[in-house]
C-alpha cells in the first residue's frame, strides 16, 4: 500500500472542526446516554486524531528521512544540543502510545479502513526501529550520545514490551541485537533522583526479555525507591518530596505498571509490590478523571504540560487494561479523553503546516516548554491512546456514552462525594 501524505493544513483544520462533532466531547451532558452511534464515531475521531499526529513521523520513518524533514523546535539557545535525541524522543514516545493498538488482532467488528491503517503503521514502525539502531541509516539515532536518550530509548523499551508480537518478535536479530547494545550503552548515564530511575528501570526490563544479560539491582533500586516514595492517596512523589505536575501520570505509574507485569515474578519481593502499585494506580486514575472538567480542559499545572494529552497516560492506561476503580464507568473515561484530545489537539497552531506537532498546550504556545523540550518530546500525547490497543466490542468502546464526573457535578445532578485512600 503507498504511503499517503499528511493531510494538508485544510484538510487537516477541516478534520478537526467537524469530526468533533461526531465525538462523545461534543454530545451535551444530557443525550450522551442516549446516542446509540456515539461509540463509533468517539473512536472515528480517535484514529483521526492517530493520523494527525502520526503520518508525518512514520512516513518519515518509512522512508529513512525523519532526520531530515522533522523540524526541530526548542526553546531559544536549544536546538542544536536538542536535534541530538528529539528524533529518538519522536519515534519513541510515539510508539509507546501506538504499541497496544499495533499489536491488537482485527476483528469482525473493525472497520477496513482501521486494520489497513494498522498495517501501514506497523510497517512503518519496523521500519523506523530498524533505521533507528542501524549505523549506516540516515535516521541512526544516536543511543547514549547524550543524558536524553536514556529517557526515550525507554520509552521506546516500553513500546516493544507493550507490543511484544508485532513490534518485537518481528525485529530480525540484527536488529534486536543492535537494540541490546543500544540499551546497554545507556547504562553510562547516571539518572537523577527522581523519576529516572524508572527509565534506566525499563531499559532493564527489555534486557530481560530480549534473554540479555541485565542488571537486577537497577530495576530493584528503581522499585524500592518509589515504594519509598509513595505518598499517600494514590501519589508518588518525583523523588523524596510531591511535586505539583503530571509525572505520577507522565511516567511513574505506568512504568511501575509495566514494569510489574514485565518482572514482577522475577522477585517475590518486587512480586508483593504488585496489589500496591494496581491500588495506587487505580486511586490516581479516579483523581485524574476529576481534574477534567466539562469542557476538556483541565489545570495546566507544572513542567512538561506541552506533552498535552499525554498527561492522562495513566487514565487511559488503567483503561485499556480494564482497572477503572468502582464507580468510574468505561464510556465516562472515553468522554472524558475524547474532550481532553479536542482541547489539546483542535486549537489553531498546534501543527505546523507540514503537520508537525508544535510546542504548546492549546496551540503553538513556545513560552511553555522547558529548555529540555523540542519538537520530538510532544509527541508523548500519544500515551492517550492506549485503549485503542481494546477491540471495538470492549466496554470502552461498545457502551453509550456517558457523562463524566465534573460535568454530572457542574451540571447541578446528584453525585458521589469522594474521599482520600490512605494506607
Amino acid at each position: 500500500m503507498p504511503i499517503s501524505k499528511a493531510p494538508g493544513p485544510n484538510r487537516r483544520n477541516f478534520l478537526l472542526g467537524t469530526l468533533v462533532a461526531g465525538a462523545t466531547a461534543a454530545l451535551p451532558a444530557e443525550t450522551q446516554t442516549t446516542n446509540t452511534q456515539a461509540p463509533q464515531q468517539d473512536r472515528t475521531y480517535w484514529l483521526q486524531q492517530v493520523e494527525l499526529v502520526s503520518n508525518p513521523v512514520l512516513n518519515a520513518l518509512k522512508a529513512g528521512s525523519l532526520r531530515q524533514k522533522m523540524p526541530v523546535e526548542a526553546a531559544p539557545g536549544q536546538s542544536q544540543a536538542r536535534a541530538v535525541g528529539t528524533h529518538l524522543e519522536a519515534l519513541g514516545r510515539l510508539l509507546s502510545g501506538l504499541a497496544p493498538w499495533l499489536e491488537l488482532e482485527p476483528s469482525a467488528e473493525e472497520t477496513k479502513k482501521e486494520t489497513a491503517l494498522r498495517d501501514r503503521y506497523r510497517d512503518c514502525a519496523l521500519a523506523g526501529i530498524t533505521s533507528a539502531l542501524d549505523p549506516s541509516s540516515a535516521d541512526y539515532m544516536h543511543f547514549g550520545e547524550s543524558s536524553q536518550t536514556l529517557v526515550d530509548s525507554s520509552f521506546l523499551a516500553l513500546a516493544l514490551l507493550r507490543a511484544p508480537k508485532h513490534l518485537l518478535q518481528k525485529l530480525d536479530a540484527k536488529t534486536r541485537q543492535r537494540l541490546a547494545d543500544a540499551l546497554n550503552t545507556q547504562r553510562k548515564v547516571q539518572p537523577p533522583f527522581n523519576n529516572w530511575l524508572l527509565f534506566a528501570a525499563m531499559n532493564e526490563a527489555l534486557l530481560m526479555t530480549l534473554q540479555q544479560p541485565w542488571d537486577r539491582m537497577r530495576v530493584d533500586y528503581a522499585l524500592r525507591e518509589l515504594q519509598s516514595w509513595y505518598l499517600g492517596d494514590g501519589t508518588y512523589g518525583d523523588g523524596p518530596h510531591f511535586h505539583w505536575d503530571f509525572y505520577n501520570s507522565f511516567v511513574i505509574q505506568p512504568y511501575l505498571l509495566q514494569l510489574i507485569d514485565t518482572l514482577g515474578n522475577e522477585s517475590p519481593a518486587w512480586s508483593t509490590m504488585r496489589k500496591p502499585i494496581h491500588e495506587h494506580a487505580q486511586r490516581y486514575a479516579a483523581i485524574q478523571e476529576r481534574l477534567i472538567a466539562p469542557d476538556g480542559s483541565y489545570p495546566a499545572i507544572g513542567r512538561s504540560i506541552t506533552y498535552r494529552c499525554g498527561a492522562f497516560h495513566l487514565l487511559a492506561d488503567a483503561s485499556r487494561r480494564n482497572m477503572l476503580p468502582e464507580g468510574l464507568t468505561p464510556p465516562q473515561v472515553r468522554g472524558a479523553l475524547s474532550a481532553v484530545m479536542q482541547r489539546t489537539l483542535g486549537p489553531s497552531g498546534t501543527f505546523t503546516t507540514d503537520g508537525w506537532l508544535q510546542i504548546g498546550l492549546a496551540g503553538h504556545q513556545p513560552g511553555l516548554g522547558e529548555t529540555y523540550i523540542s519538537t520530538g518530546s510532544l509527541y508523548l500525547c500519544s500515551a492517550v491512546w492506549l485503549p485503542l490497543g481494546l477491540s471495538p466490542t470492549a466496554p470502552f468502546w461498545s457502551q453509550p456514552p456517558a457523562p463524566w464526573t465534573s460535568q454530572i457535578i457542574w451540571s447541578g445532578k446528584n453525585a458521589q462525594a469522594d474521599h482520600a485512600h490512605d494506607e
